[in-house]
């Protein structure tokens, strides 16, 4: 097993499969579309890859600053294959993906995530991710 960041656009078209785990209808135009703009923002991908250099789990992360937290890592996208989950892969890349928060100075980690992922929010929790507000949107179209 081996942590890697995916910085080439190829190596980040490679990603797309496992995105759709967690992103059904994401389709290829629409994240290179988004990835242009996230990139230019600070979004990072790691990606654990397993013996055969496939990717099994990515994390999708960028630090940021702003009143609320502070300098922080705000993790977007967390997933694991669904072949692959229960083995550790998750917490292997958030210690990662917090130690890259640590090492850039950031004083908090934070994310949102559904409701119905138990599994997500149950891996949060035990690392000691609280829930001090809610995330909200509205439609705007």
């Amino acid at each position: 097993m081996e942590i890697v960041e995916l910085c080439s656009a190829t190596e980040r078209r490679e990603a797309l499969p496992i995105l759709r785990e967690l992103y059904a209808s994401l389709d290829e135009d629409r994240y290179a579309g988004l990835l242009a703009e996230m990139v230019v923002d600070g979004y990072r991908q790691f990606a654990l890859r397993n013996e055969t250099a496939e990717i099994v789990a990515l994390a999708g992360v960028a630090v940021h600053v702003n009143l609320y937290y502070g300098r922080h890592l705000y993790v977007y996208d967390l997933v694991v294959k669904e072949d692959a989950r229960s083995k550790g892969y998750g917490e292997l890349l958030m210690d990662h993906v917090e130690g890259v928060a640590r090492r850039e100075g950031c004083e908090t980690a934070a994310l949102a995530c559904d409701l119905d992922r138990e599994g997500a929010l149950h891996l949060y929790e035990g690392r000691g991710y609280q829930k001090p507000s809610y995330a909200m949107r509205k439609a705007l179209r």
